[in-house]
């Protein structure tokens, strides 16, 4: 296994680069457990039968682009006292030869210093939490979209543990917002291992679809 890190001068760039690869936000539709996309709409996108979905305008993106700076600065402040380091760098792209068909760009990497050093990722969400059923993926758990997407990062980078950090917001016209952080660490137990190397077959088998221009069956998400 051999693991290497680009730091792209531009956006334009770092988006290009990206395109040939699954990333860790694609991870979920490949296994039918992203809300939003399926894993033949994605299988669309990567052929190019399908441009991808233009969020520009969407405010709910731009939030979370917007706050994810300030939200890893308070994350580093919060754990420095616990001798984990946290590191960043703009437009990164990491890749693993044991997976040439994926890639992976962090909102952050940690070492734990207090902890022969070892090697973590950082993720950083913002979600809205409006009705009970908002509320219920983020209770004692994480969203199976986004926790897909940490085991593919852990896969990627080889980090032994991985901290997801989202701010989850409430907020009701005439009332004042409420936005409270909640942290989730994930350790590559056996178990967790066992999920990384499950969804790591099945991305490697939609690439091969990919490859082969043949459409997946439709994964639904029930």
């Amino acid at each position: 296994m051999a693991i290497d890190v680009q730091a792209y001068k531009t956006e334009t760039a770092w988006l290009a680069a990206r395109k040939s690869y699954i990333g860790g936000s694609e991870a979920s539709c490949i296994v039918g457990r992203n809300p939003w996309k399926s894993n033949v709409d994605l299988w669309r996108e990567k052929t190019g039968r399908k441009a991808p979905d233009d969020l520009s305008d969407n405010a709910l993106v731009n939030y979370g682009k917007e706050a994810e700076a300030h939200l890893r600065e308070l994350f580093a402040l919060d754990y420095k006292s616990r001798g984990i380091i946290t590191n960043y760098g703009a437009f990164n792209m990491w890749t693993n030869t044991d997976y040439p068909f994926a890639h992976a760009s962090l909102d952050g990497w940690l070492i734990d210093q207090s902890n022969d050093n070892r090697f973590g990722v950082l993720e950083i969400k913002t979600a809205t939490i409006n009705s009970a059923a908002q509320a219920a993926k983020w209770q004692d758990r994480i969203p199976d979209n986004y926790f897909c997407q940490i085991l593919h990062y852990m896969a990627i980078t080889g980090a032994t543990f991985a901290i997801l950090s989202a701010q989850l917001k409430t907020e009701y016209e005439g009332e004042e917002i409420d936005a409270r952080i909640r942290r989730y660490r994930i350790e590559r137990t056996p178990e967790i291992e066992t999920q990384i190397n499950y969804l790591m077959e099945q991305e490697q088998r939609f690439a091969e679809y990919i490859t082969a221009d043949k459409e997946p069956p439709l994964l639904l998400n029930i």
